[in-house]
């Protein structure tokens, strides 16, 4: 053999090896479960964005549920003084307060589905991942195995490393395939867990607010005659809202009356 021959045959088997190497369905494998995971930490930091945004919303609502039943007390108060313009104004705002906790319940209610969305898509991403896991540490320890008594099967017979290259080949594209699957699946259980609900306010919401005025008006009308009523028959002061800091939550799902 020339020497021209022999560099030849140095050089293909050298580019082979790389080329396995590069090629190797372990490391592919490995990759596949180190994106997946990426994919998880994603989601669980979406859950605890989401959680602190209904935190947020809670705790305003709480402070607005306060706010509401200061109100009504210092309506009642301003009566009990003879201050019927004064108690007019506390219920004024406690009529448009009602509004604003209606909105923010909504919101809330809103990040509470997502939450619960999200924690389903995170546990069912965990399970798959680490199924994933499972399989990739089975595929990658029977391809070991196969690789090592294929070397020993062409050792033993003298053949050459060429004909290794069918299995090993076989083994690749099935290792391929099952990677690409998992990584379809986990791609439609993160576009699953995509959707928002729309809270942005409408483009017509100062009309709303003109054409609820009257309704408004009506209603601080027949509750300050209901406590003047209240007054007249020594009632006492009334129903009062429910203490505790979820008081907000029944906030407007009633009767007005406080």
């Amino acid at each position: 053999m020339s020497l021209t021959s022999r560099l030849r045959v140095i050089l293909r088997s050298k580019s082979s090896r790389a080329l396995t190497r590069l090629e190797d369905p372990r490391e592919a494998l490995d990759d596949s479960y180190e994106q997946q995971l990426r994919m998880l930490q994603q989601v669980r930091q979406g859950l605890a964005e989401v959680a602190t945004a209904k935190k947020r919303i809670e705790l305003q609502g709480q402070e607005m549920g306060s706010r509401y039943q200061r109100l009504f007390d210092q309506a009642q108060e301003a009566l009990n003084q003879g201050r019927e313009d004064l108690a007019r104004t506390a219920l004024e705002r406690r009529s448009l307060l009602e509004g604003q906790v209606a909105a923010l319940q909504g919101q809330y209610q809103a990040l509470q589905q997502q939450q619960a969305q999200l924690h389903d898509n995170e546990r069912r991403l965990a399970e798959r991942v680490a199924a994933f896991r499972t399989e990739k540490e089975t595929i990658k320890a029977t391809y070991a195995a196969s690789e090592a008594r294929v070397k020993a099967n062409e050792a033993a017979a003298g053949l050459g490393s060429e004909m290794g290259d069918v299995g090993a080949n076989l083994d690749r594209a099935r290792d391929r395939v099952a990677q690409m699957e998992a990584r379809a699946a986990a791609t439609d259980e993160l576009l699953a867990s995509g959707a928002l609900s729309d809270v942005t306010a409408a483009p017509d919401a100062d009309l709303e607010r003109q054409l609820s005025a009257g309704a408004t008006k009506a209603d601080v009308d027949r509750q300050l005659q209901a406590m003047k009523d209240a007054r007249v028959s020594d009632r006492g002061r009334g129903p009062r809202a429910q203490g505790g800091t979820d008081a907000w939550l029944s906030i407007g799902q009633g009767p007005t009356e406080p």
